[in-house]
């Protein structure tokens, strides 16, 4: 059973979003990356690709070395704050978001990110979701992704980009039939998991979350990731990244942070992928983004 009790009225996520967004740019706590977005087709998908503008890029330097506390979790900067949402975790809005909004759901107390997640996790997360189209992702990892250790779930309003599809591989998910259990998507050529959610997912996120834990579970074990003791904790046994909207659920193992220079979260594998500079959008169009994906996911 949960230990949480859940403080988010269900739909005032989005609200409180905007008010803090507006109050953190206005106050300097909130510093955007500015990017310039391409699209590049692959397999049926039009990746979105941010790269970081040359003009911005000096800029977003100083900007990560000076912010490199040890954990800026503990304590959370308070301009950045956008919600109780359980008696577990908080919202918090992202200080250096390239996508806008990209709401951050953290833990209260100290708990490693390469931990499982539980049914605590899953509420929370699943009550910041509710009543709108949104993407949820967990960086199982540094291998993953994963910026800081500090346990954090995270999340993005949908649509990802301009069009009719939530996210970019919605192209190729809506090739598999709408079915119940696990299955591949022969269209991705990378080791994954992946599920309908059938019913779709409640707005009651207790209720969403007792029956979310167990297919969550039963999805990393698929792609070979299992719980071990360490340090008293069940923690993972291999990195891995989790994708998760209203209408599916994507798992994928993880073998390396990085394609050559370019580090990969789980962004990646709803379709977007971020580089820092032109060089490394050179490579990801001479390699392809599925290339990409399957050589961070299979080695």
């Amino acid at each position: 059973m949960t230990r949480s009790t859940i403080l988010l009225t269900p739909g005032a996520l989005w609200p409180a979003l905007e008010r803090a967004t507006r109050h953190a740019l206005a106050c300097g706590a909130m510093q955007p990356i500015e990017t310039e977005q391409e699209v590049v087709e692959d397999a049926g998908v039009r990746f979105l690709v941010r790269r970081v503008s040359s003009l911005a890029r000096k800029e977003v330097d100083r900007r990560e070395r000076a912010a490199s506390p040890a954990n800026p979790f503990l304590p959370y900067e308070p301009d950045l704050f956008v919600a109780e949402v359980s008696a577990t975790h908080v919202a918090l809005l992202n200080k250096f978001n390239v996508i806008d909004p990209h709401l951050l759901v953290v833990t209260r107390r100290f708990v490693h990110q390469e931990s499982l997640l539980d049914r605590d996790d899953l509420a929370a997360l699943l009550a910041c979701m509710a009543g709108r189209e949104a993407l949820g992702f967990y960086n199982g990892g540094v291998t993953a992704g994963a910026s800081q250790p500090h346990k954090h779930l995270q999340m993005v309003p949908l649509p990802l980009g301009e069009g009719g599809a939530l996210t970019p591989i919605d192209a190729v998910l809506d090739t598999v039939p709408h079915r119940p259990g696990f299955c591949t998507v022969p269209r991705l050529p990378f080791r994954h998991t992946f599920a309908w959610l059938e019913p779709a997912l409640s707005d009651d996120p207790l209720k969403a979350a007792a029956r979310f834990e167990a297919l969550y579970l039963a999805a990393i074990a698929h792609i070979g990731v299992t719980a071990v003791e360490r340090e008293g904790e069940r923690r993972q046994s291999a990195p891995y990244n989790l994708l998760l909207t209203r209408r599916w659920l994507l798992a994928v193992p993880r073998a390396h942070e990085h394609f050559d220079s370019i580090s990969v979260n789980a962004l990646g594998f709803a379709g977007s992928l971020f580089v820092r500079d032109e060089a490394q959008l050179a490579a990801v169009k001479r390699t392809r983004p599925m290339a990409v994906l399957r050589a961070v996911a299979d080695g």
